[in-house]
């Protein structure tokens, strides 16, 4: 039965009731206090990876209450802690949380991050871009001049090469999603393509590469075929409907779709068109890749395929009867064609179901529906693109390229059940 109190007609709130859900107007009987974390988040929590504040608490009758008023940026529903996992300083990146996300679409604020220098603050009013070199006419952009040529609008996933190098070497149990596949995202991009501003600057029949350099404190310098830049190559200052963050390269990144991420080239502010590759720090002291027999893979741009079931996550518990598996799968070399997920470890496969649109370099989402009754299992997902190469197993890696390969781990990995439920990380065989 409802108190008088309850049963008033509503006074004129304040803004600071109204912020706060009006919990001042109702009566302490009708405050709950809901689950502002599920598992994996609580566990993350508990483990320091996200900072949480004190729950909220919320009327159990929402409709005897007015809600917030309008604002001029939107905001998650406070019960939804979703946040990257930041490491190191000046020379450090952040991590997607991969299982608290749903489709295939990363929110701008959760992208990756990775840099070298910090990140720069940019005024885009005075970046230009110089496009020299091998040119029949040096230019010089201005985000002005990029913003009025044809645009297009493209989704691409973009992956750091040195993704999944913890989980390779050092697998542990307590390893989560965003910590095995945290830096890669999937995002819309607006920009140029890149081709129509070097047919613009008269590219010149000779030029086989092009210096790409950055404009944060470490000038971040990568050689880029020239093959690529006129292929799919862009030049993009929009991500999701809105510019770039400074931490994704605002105001204007180089974007390689497939191609790994550092080669991608943030706060872009000169294109040199040569006949050679450049060999800066970049492409030697790093980003190659040591292999067996005392060789070394060098400019390996494009990545490999690679999934990951996402749902369940490290630290949940699963209850018995039917659920959806779930997860991201993608590709640098054009679409994800098929991925099969298993219960047993690999011994048997079951082809899970591609969600659509299903586009070329870009997260494709997949589901298989299992049903569970209580026996230990191991969840793993193998992918497979359209050129027909398979995703392989740790153990094929090491034995390929040696114990000590460096970047473009791609190795089949999953989540071991307990009999109780409890999710731990497998990082394959």
């Amino acid at each position: 039965m409802m108190t008088d109190e309850e049963n008033t007609p509503a006074r004129a709130l304040t803004r600071r009731e109204l912020l706060a859900g009006a919990a001042g107007v109702v009566g302490t009987a009708a405050i709950a206090t809901l689950p502002a974390l599920g598992g994996a988040q609580q566990a993350k929590a508990a483990a320091g990876a996200v900072a949480v504040a004190p729950p909220p608490t919320a009327p159990l009758d929402p409709t005897k209450v007015l809600g917030a008023p309008t604002s001029a940026v939107g905001a998650r529903s406070p019960f939804v802690k979703l946040t990257r996992l930041p490491t190191g300083d000046l020379q450090g990146f952040s991590l997607t949380p991969h299982g608290d996300l749903a489709g295939t679409i990363t929110p701008a604020d959760l992208h990756f991050e990775r840099h070298h220098a910090g990140v720069p603050l940019i005024d885009p009013m005075r970046h230009t871009l110089t496009v020299h070199g091998l040119v029949a006419h040096d230019m010089v952009f201005t985000m002005s001049d990029l913003m009025r040529m044809p645009q297009v609008t493209r989704t691409y996933f973009l992956e750091c090469s040195g993704n999944g190098r913890a989980a390779f070497r050092d697998p542990k149990p307590d390893l989560s999603a965003q910590r095995v596949i945290g830096l890669m995202s999937n995002t819309e991009w607006t920009g140029v393509p890149l081709h129509a501003l070097l047919e613009e600057c008269g590219i010149k029949g000779d030029a086989t590469w092009m210096l790409a350099e950055g404009c944060d404190a470490c000038m971040l310098t990568r050689s880029i075929p020239v093959a690529k830049a006129m292929d799919d190559a862009l030049l993009v200052w929009a991500q999701n409907g809105e510019p770039l963050r400074p931490e994704q390269g605002s105001p204007l990144r180089l974007l390689l779709p497939g191609w790994e991420g550092n080669a991608n080239v943030k706060w872009l502010r000169r294109l040199e068109l040569g006949t050679a590759p450049w060999m800066t720090r970049w492409e030697t002291s790093k980003y190659t890749d040591p292999l067996l027999g005392n060789k070394a893979r060098q400019f390996s741009f494009e990545m490999d395929a690679k999934s990951m079931i996402t749902n369940p996550d490290v630290s949940d518990v699963i209850a018995r009867g039917w659920r959806s598996l779930s997860g991201v799968a993608w590709t640098g070399r054009g679409r994800i064609t098929r991925v099969e997920v298993s219960v047993d470890g690999g011994a048997s496969w079951h082809d899970a179901t591609l969600h659509e649109p299903a586009l070329s370099k870009a997260v494709a989402r997949f589901s298989w529906m299992w049903h569970w009754q209580g026996e230990e299992a191991l969840l793993l997902s193998r992918a497979t693109d359209e050129t027909g190469y398979v995703q392989p197993t740790r153990s094929d890696i090491s034995t390929i390229r040696g114990p000590g390969t460096d970047y473009h781990f791609n190795q089949i990995v999953g989540w071991k059940v307990g009999s109780n439920g409890a999710i731990t990380y497998h990082g394959g065989r």
